[in-house]
């Protein structure tokens, strides 16, 4: 028995053991850098990768080096690696145009998807996933890192329990120096500096967070309009994408705005929610404050969420214990955030408000 076989085989022992479910995954691509938190994963033994889809030799090269891969784990493609693995759900990290040819893989095979933010480029591409998860009966979700922010739980816990009041206006900023800056791979930045491949650039990449959080504490109800300003700072660096975005939101009774940025000094992803009597500030996945009336900014603790992470999510998401309903990983709050950000893209181009219908 080869030696992967037997780590693996030990793995799924001691998980059982603890009354953990171990996923056996299959991946499809390595050119995201969010990879490198689902190789950690494996590392660590929470996760089975029983086949990786990838056709760039060099970048199978890299990864084999780097965790020591087996061979018999690489396929040219999904398609290929279906033909020889059934996976409990494929693991997306690949560019956001060709998430639709993963679930287009896999759907008719019965076997659910789980992607990298945002769900896809264009509400073309998002109607024709909704119509393969509608007919084959998958799971399809979306990851995103905020979404295993305590604090921002407990802001939607909060607010459901009227804790502010009425919400009247929310404010997301995202963003950092920039992807070149903060020293991405060569093979992430190819894609996602591509207009067609990552359909934008800072619009896309940062202004997903804000609508996937806006879209869930909204009751994933699509607002009435968008309007959006899309900036182009450093063309010299980006020649072919924005490296700055603004994004209106319109509600019935409230109003949020998404910035979403590869121009700030710092790395940030905070949210601020306004209500008819209180505020509340997630300022990063840690520190919650609340202020009511006059009163000063106070602390307050963000108790410990449900799940913390995709993997333990994604498990009982495919065991029937976790419905997504309308969560910020669903398909409805995601189709949702694609059609935010066509919108968006659209206001920008045509210089005007777009109502969403």
């Amino acid at each position: 028995m080869k030696k992967y076989t037997w780590i693996m085989l030990l793995v799924g022992v001691a998980c059982a053991a603890k009354g953990q479910q171990v996923l056996k995954v299959g991946v499809a691509g390595l050119n995201h850098d969010h990879v490198y938190g689902l190789m950690e994963q494996y590392k660590k033994g929470r996760v089975i990768i029983e086949g990786i889809a990838e056709a760039d030799t060099a970048l199978v090269s890299k990864w084999k080096k780097r965790y020591s891969l087996a061979d018999n784990l690489f396929y040219p493609s999904v398609a290929v690696m279906l033909e020889h693995i059934h996976p409990d759900a494929v693991l997306a990290y690949n560019p956001i145009v060709e998430h639709l040819s993963v679930v287009e893989a896999c759907a008719p095979k019965g076997i659910s998807v789980m992607v990298e933010k945002p769900l896809a480029v264009d509400v073309a591409q998002v109607e024709r996933m909704e119509a393969l998860v509608k007919r084959y009966h998958i799971h399809l979700l979306t990851n995103y890192e905020t979404t295993w922010y305590p604090t921002n739980q407990e802001v939607y816990n909060l607010v459901g329990q009227g804790g502010i009041g009425q919400v009247r206006k929310m404010v997301a900023h995202d963003g950092h120096q920039g992807p070149k800056e903060i020293g991405c791979s060569p093979d992430f930045l190819k894609w996602l500096t591509d207009p067609v491949k990552n359909g934008g650039g800072a619009v896309v990449d940062f202004g997903c967070y804000g609508a996937d959080l806006m879209t869930w504490l909204m009751g994933a109800k699509a607002p009435i309009a968008v309007t959006a300003v899309l900036r182009h700072y450093r063309p010299e660096v980006y020649p072919n994408v924005d490296d700055d975005a603004t994004i209106l939101l319109e509600y019935p009774g409230a109003t949020g705005l998404i910035e979403g940025s590869w121009n700030w000094p710092f790395g940030i992803k905070d949210w601020e929610v306004f209500g008819a009597t209180g505020y509340l500030h997630a300022l990063n996945g840690h520190t919650l404050q609340e202020r009511k009336g006059d009163n000063p900014y106070a602390e307050i603790p963000a108790p410990a969420p449900a799940y913390t992470d995709n993997l333990t999510y994604l498990a009982d998401v495919l065991s029937g214990k976790t419905d997504p309903g309308n969560d910020l990983s669903s398909l409805p709050v995601n189709v949702i955030v694609v059609r935010i950000l066509d919108a968006a893209r659209r206001s920008a181009k045509e210089g005007k408000r777009i109502v969403l219908q």
